[in-house]
């Protein structure tokens, strides 16, 4: 007997709607229904403390993991506004908890976060419909205000009472990833020391503090804290058998992607030196760590590669007939680390491995390839090492 086809017509168009835009397709937001996924969504709610303490509001971020596999983040900062919004003619916890694309870092630059690292108003509120359940407790203007979700829904309305706390403000949630969302939601603790270690590194002075539970109610605890920043992983990662010192450069410039989009503001950080036994390269943008590079690394590879293959050429190093250094010459004995921020951001997407900002690729080429020139007039020595070793590593 034939199979009958189902009909394809005007009542075969449907829409996700509340929780559902999320639980049902998880990886449109967290790039995967998978444990990766599943870690992304906890680094979303990690995101948000970390603008906080970026903005100077505190400077110990707190992460708690428990056996039942459920997480904790909890900040010293002002507190998520929860209450009524008057021009929204809603609560701010619906906002923020239920609404996608809701938040407090639309302003362009021009009010909070200025160089924020969540944006794009999804964070709290896709994590949260992706939680079996999630608590929230915020403390802020000498109250305590408490939340409660469950598979997406709000229970019991906000609950609002005198802070137990004096004048601290801050944030904590503690939730339970949904196993109906995620097909794993046991992430290790290596994913945690390897994430709040790198943010240590890319936010100086602020202490990630990790509390792992390895028996109820006991905890192993574990600080990262990098008051220099990328200066202090660049010297830890090149260890002491470096070729060259490790240097560190900074800039702020103003640009814009396009002659007719808006302009904004990139702030430029490098640290890195030159090493015969180490190479490691990393790139982070508003704190988000770039495995996939994007702007930062063309602006490296293209800076690097014409600033030394300039000097070989002015010292006559390259024997007749010899091709030019390539990246990878270069990258074999290279240990470097930049961090940028820019008011403006244009991530591949949600899972912010890589951007694609024409204008910070731009910048950051111009200004490393201008200070490689002035670090090798001013740096003979130093000079010569990187060039002799680039060339073994070419030959």
């Amino acid at each position: 007997m034939a199979r009958v086809k189902p009909q394809y017509d005007n009542t075969s168009i449907s829409s996700l709607k509340g929780a559902d835009r999320v639980r049902k397709r998880p990886g449109v937001i967290f790039g995967s229904d998978g444990l990766d996924g599943c870690e992304h969504a906890v680094f979303e709610i990690l995101s948000n403390a970390i603008d906080e303490a970026k903005e100077g509001y505190g400077n110990l971020i707190t992460v708690r993991r428990f056996l039942d596999k459920s997480i904790e983040v909890a900040d010293q900062g002002r507190g998520c506004p929860v209450d009524w919004n008057e021009k929204e003619q809603k609560f701010n916890w619906e906002l923020v908890f239920c609404e996608l694309y809701a938040g407090g870092k639309y302003s362009g630059g021009k009010d909070n976060y200025e160089y924020a690292l969540g944006l794009n108003g999804l964070g709290s509120c896709a994590t949260q419909y992706a939680s079996e359940y999630m608590d929230v407790t915020v403390r802020r203007d000498g109250r305590k205000y408490s939340l409660r979700f469950e598979k997406g829904e709000n229970v019991g309305g906000l609950r609002d009472e005198p802070t137990d706390q004096g004048k601290k403000t801050g944030t904590t949630i503690r939730w339970q990833p949904d196993l109906d969302v995620f097909t794993d939601i046991d992430i290790p603790v290596e994913y945690y020391t390897d994430v709040m270690k790198r943010q240590a590194v890319v936010n100086a002075g602020v202490t990630f503090r990790l509390l792992n539970e390895t028996a109820p109610g006991k905890f192993e605890a574990a600080d990262f804290l990098y008051e220099n920043g990328i200066q202090d992983y660049v010297k830890e990662l090149a260890g002491e058998n470096t070729l060259t010192q490790p240097v560190f450069w900074q800039t702020e410039r103003r640009g814009r992607d396009r002659e007719d989009k808006p302009e904004y503001k990139v702030k430029l950080s490098v640290s890195f030196c030159f090493s015969n036994t180490v190479n490691i390269i990393e790139y982070y943008h508003n704190s988000s760590w770039l495995e996939h590079g994007g702007s930062p690394e063309k602006a490296a590879k293209s800076a690097f590669v014409s600033a030394i293959d300039a000097y070989l050429r002015q010292q006559g190093k390259y024997q007749k007939g010899e091709s030019k250094v390539t990246w990878n010459d270069i990258a074999d004995c290279l240990v470097m680390v930049s961090n940028n921020f820019s008011t403006q951001t244009s991530y591949e997407n949600q899972t912010k491995k890589a951007i694609n900002n024409k204008f910070v690729q731009e910048a950051m080429t111009g200004f490393l390839k201008s200070q490689m020139e002035v670090y090798f007039i001013e740096n003979p020595f130093d000079a010569e090492k990187i060039a002799e070793q680039v060339l073994i590593n070419k030959r």
